[in-house]
């Protein structure tokens, strides 16, 4: 697969583009995002779905442009898909002809099924594990859906319930239970929902509420991708937002502009979903059909799904940002075993070991960035960087533990801001942060391999080395520790 891939995807409402660049076989990050809200379906869905000249003419510059964007970042390959408008329109290849005629691109015209499996393998690889959850992708034309279970996606479908079509057919005419009706009559064709767990929502729409949401909420993390609540929030919010009388109102919860007319067709289908299905729990995902476009390509040998507990965004920052790899497997391999050997001492649930062992390895990332801020870089680095596959809760303790690594334990501070992310329990992160920091001080003579043993009994840590580990003594004595009882030895 080419190192730099562009994904352009033509929508019913918008045109989007996607740069991205691979950093190992699997790894990847973006380097370019780029939208125009085209609405190339304007007025489509009055004239049985023929698309007019003027929005055909505003998609054609807008790929134009992205054409030469894609061109400046060097990309060896362009993968453009276009859905529901195009999908619907019977005068589509006059768009598409002249389209690669005249910008040499090829547009591939996907069915809903397919655009419905693109969004839920994103979601099944860049998401956190879910188990039987129903992905929805609300588009301008259609809605998209399918079941995932961890990593396995199945009954893909999808639907003519999209915003601008429902915006042009019914909203426009002010016939709001006109348009209830037809979207209760479209959802009657989802297969048995009785198992569902959890909703995944893609897309703009979704996005949009989400968003709004988060900042209502005074969400401490400013990240969309993975962000959680629960249908009883998600169910008052939408039931405000159909409540709404103007723009003003729209603004007071958080809607953008670019959303205002559409937000409400949104809005209403998934009401209607929601009484349709019982469902607990709600999780945003930033990815969507660009990222299926994209994993399925560059996948094609694995069955579209990642090696088993490979993480894309860890190699990433690894790749990018860790110029030493020999030191953060050090580190990694000794704060694992550390943990191994104390964590019935401290008292730590066992499944806060890989999550100790990715802040290890990922601590030294900051250093690339600027020697004598290294925690400070290497925490946003994972604030922003550490993308996928993670919950909001493993991103914060993660990135608070290398924070805070080698220097002291958590502040108060800053554990009463994200204490809604972290663990409840604060003994738990005082003790983790401390095997993270103990690991980093006893490789401060940095050896080429790790030169000593260690063994634990009855509170004492006892290290055994044929060198007399000066440094790391010194270091060692410096950190802080809340329990009294436990002690560090060495034996040279």
């Amino acid at each position: 697969m080419a190192k730099r891939v562009a994904i352009i995807d033509i929508g019913s409402n918008s045109v989007r583009m996607v740069v991205y660049e691979k950093t190992s076989r699997y790894a990847f990050h973006l380097l370019h995002e780029e939208k125009s809200k085209v609405r190339i379906s304007q007025d489509a869905y009055k004239h049985n779905g023929k698309l007019q000249v003027i929005p055909m003419q505003r998609t054609f510059d807008a790929l134009h442009d992205f054409m030469q964007i894609a061109n400046s970042f060097k990309t060896r390959k362009i993968l453009c898909v276009a859905t529901s408008a195009l999908r619907d329109a019977p005068n589509k290849q006059e768009f598409i002809q002249k389209v690669r005629h005249k910008l040499g691109l090829n547009i591939k015209v996907i069915s809903g099924e397919k655009e419905a499996y693109f969004g839920a393998i994103a979601c099944a690889n860049l998401l956190p594990k879910q188990n039987n959850a129903l992905s929805i992708d609300i588009g301008g034309g259609s809605t998209e859906f399918a079941f995932i279970d961890a990593d396995n996606v199945a009954n893909t479908l999808s639907l003519k319930l999209g915003t601008v079509r429902l915006k042009e057919l019914y909203f426009d005419k002010n016939d709001i239970d006109g348009a209830a009706a037809y979207i209760d009559n479209e959802l009657q064709k989802l297969p048995d929902t009785s198992q569902l767990a959890t909703i995944i929502g893609i897309g703009g729409t979704f996005r949009a509420i989400s968003n709004a949401i988060l900042k209502e909420s005074l969400y401490p993390l400013n990240k969309l991708h993975a962000f959680e609540y629960t249908a009883h929030i998600f169910n008052d919010y939408l039931k405000r937002v159909l409540k709404t009388k103007d723009t003003k109102e729209l603004a007071a919860l958080f809607i953008k502009s670019n959303r205002f007319d559409v937000i409400k067709p949104g809005a209403l289908i998934l009401q209607r979903l929601m009484k349709k299905i019982a469902i607990d729990h709600i999780i945003t995902s930033g990815v969507g059909v660009r990222e299926g476009v994209y994993l399925s390509d560059l996948l094609r040998t694995s069955k579209d799904k990642f090696p088993h507990n490979y993480n894309t965004s860890v190699r990433y920052i690894l790749d990018s940002y860790v110029q030493d790899k020999t030191f953060s497997n050090h580190i990694a391999s000794l704060s694992k075993n550390l943990f191994e050997l104390t964590y019935k001492y401290f008292n730590i649930d066992t499944r806060y070991k890989p999550l100790l062992t990715i802040a290890a390895k990922l601590y030294p990332a900051g250093s690339s960035v600027h020697f004598y801020s290294q925690n400070k870089h290497t925490y946003y680095i994972i604030q922003s960087a550490l993308e996928y596959g993670f919950t909001h809760q493993d991103i914060m303790l993660i990135s608070t533990l290398t924070k805070y690594a080698k220097n002291k334990l958590p502040s108060d501070t800053h554990l009463q801001l994200y204490a809604k992310l972290l663990p409840e329990n604060v003994h738990i992160i005082h003790s983790l942060s401390y095997i993270l920091s103990l690991s980093i001080a006893l490789l401060s003579h940095r050896p080429r391999n790790i030169d000593f043993t260690i063994e634990f009994e009855k509170g004492e840590l006892k290290v055994f080395s044929a060198k007399k580990l000066y440094l790391t003594q010194n270091t060692v004595e410096k950190l802080e520790c809340r329990d009294q009882h436990f002690r560090v030895s060495f034996n040279s």
